[in-house]
């Protein structure tokens, strides 16, 4: 089906906690994958981590073959790729094998690396990453182009006349995403080369306000390098649970998501819970946190809209597992059927007919009523009590007339 509007999808680094199966865990994000593809969802992006202990998944690549064989439809990215722990030759070699794979349904999301952990054992200094992953995006833009042979040399990789033997399955190339938080870096990066962006500091404090602010800076960069950017491109990561009633929502991840924040995110990684007594409230207030019934959802995207400065092109579900396993699935479905319509004009060719029907009905439908009708008397049988009263009845359908009795 050929839609408008918003895409929808998942981020999913993935988050579980410690003291349980990891092999179910990563059979549970394969499931998660499938059910979205089942609901329509657009997008999956899966990341890159190798150590702290909750984000388990290290090989986007081998997950996405995984999930590729068991989805339809679903696009399926890294969300994200380290790049400056990887040859970009070798980057690059991956994603086109995997483009041709999934029949051009491959995405590539770049960053510099999430955790210190990582970049420690791998005896990379973080304050060399940023400068790392803008060197070996270089080298994989190039690559991708299929044009003039690579050479390079950087104090961390050299190529000499590197080409892919492979070109991408999509024309003229796959999907390329830059990640983004709270500094210009990220969307410099995009704009360098006219890129996605997936701003995942839109979850952050303060961070729906500056959604606005930052893309301006991706616009300067690409208009500096003679590219253009796409708000098309452009996906906003915020973190959603959905239900029937907005309290019971709050009541289903309110203990998860206070054991992932204190347990991980604070114990672990050491970055600050935040001060708020009640943060998932917090959040919905803020624009951060999408958590509650699909009106709270469908007005918290608006908001993101309107703070964007002139729209996105998708808004991506930071994956968690706050809720029990039937309630997260039940979210998802949730908002496929309440909230994604409201953004895909699915919904307004519906509207119009069931409107343009009420507001015709005597014309429209009256005369098939006479119709039925005749089909009894001109065979001199008698209309039966039961059809009259049903059917005949809806003769007078004038919605005035109807407004007017009731009043009576």
């Amino acid at each position: 089906m050929s839609r408008s509007g918003l895409n929808f999808g998942v981020f999913l680094a993935p988050f579980h906690r410690l003291g349980e199966n990891p092999t179910l865990a990563m059979s549970r994000d394969l499931e998660l994958i499938d059910w979205l593809d089942h609901l329509g969802y657009d997008e999956a992006w899966v990341g890159e981590h190798h150590s702290a202990g909750w984000e388990t998944i290290a090989a986007p690549e081998i997950f996405i073959a995984a999930a590729a064989e068991r989805t339809r439809h679903i696009r399926l990215g890294s969300g994200v790729t380290s790049l400056p722990y990887h040859n970009p030759f070798m980057v690059a070699q991956r994603f086109v094998q995997l483009d041709h794979m999934t029949r051009g349904r491959t995405m590539l999301g770049c960053g510099p690396g999430a955790l210190t952990s990582d970049a420690y054992m791998l005896a990379i200094d973080p304050v060399t990453q940023r400068n790392r992953m803008v060197e070996s995006l270089e080298t994989i833009v190039a690559l991708l182009k299929c044009e003039e042979p690579v050479t390079r040399k950087t104090d961390w990789y050299e190529l000499k006349n590197a080409r892919l033997h492979l070109a991408p399955y999509s024309d003229p190339c796959f999907p390329i995403a830059v990640a983004s938080t709270i500094t210009p870096f990220g969307m410099m990066a995009a704009g360098r080369h006219g890129l996605g962006v997936l701003s995942i500091g839109a979850g952050l404090p303060g961070g729906p306000e500056a959604l606005a602010g930052q893309w301006k800076i991706a616009e300067e960069t690409a208009s500096e390098n003679g590219t253009q950017m796409n708000r098309k491109d452009w996906r906003v990561i915020v973190v959603a649970h959905i239900a029937e009633d907005t309290e019971q929502a709050l009541k289903e991840v309110q203990a998860g998501e206070r054991r992932e924040t204190l347990s991980y995110f604070a114990d672990t990684l050491g970055r600050p819970p935040g001060r708020s007594d009640d943060p998932l409230r917090e959040g919905v207030k803020m624009g951060t946190t999408l958590v509650g019934d699909p009106d709270v959802a469908i007005k918290g995207i608006k908001h993101l809209l309107e703070l964007s400065g002139g729209g996105f092109g998708g808004i991506m579900f930071r994956a968690h597992e706050w809720a029990n396993r039937e309630q997260t699935m039940r979210s998802y479905e949730l908002f496929a059927r309440y909230v994604m319509p409201h953004f895909q004009g699915s919904l307004d060719t519906l509207y119009a007919s069931n409107k343009f029907t009420k507001e015709n009905r005597v014309e429209v439908v009256g005369r098939n009523v006479e119709a039925v009708r005749r089909a009894f008397t001109d065979t001199g049988r008698e209309v039966p009590d039961a059809y009259r009263d049903r059917t005949l009845g809806a003769m007078d359908m004038d919605p005035e007339k109807t407004a007017s009795k009731k009043k009576k």
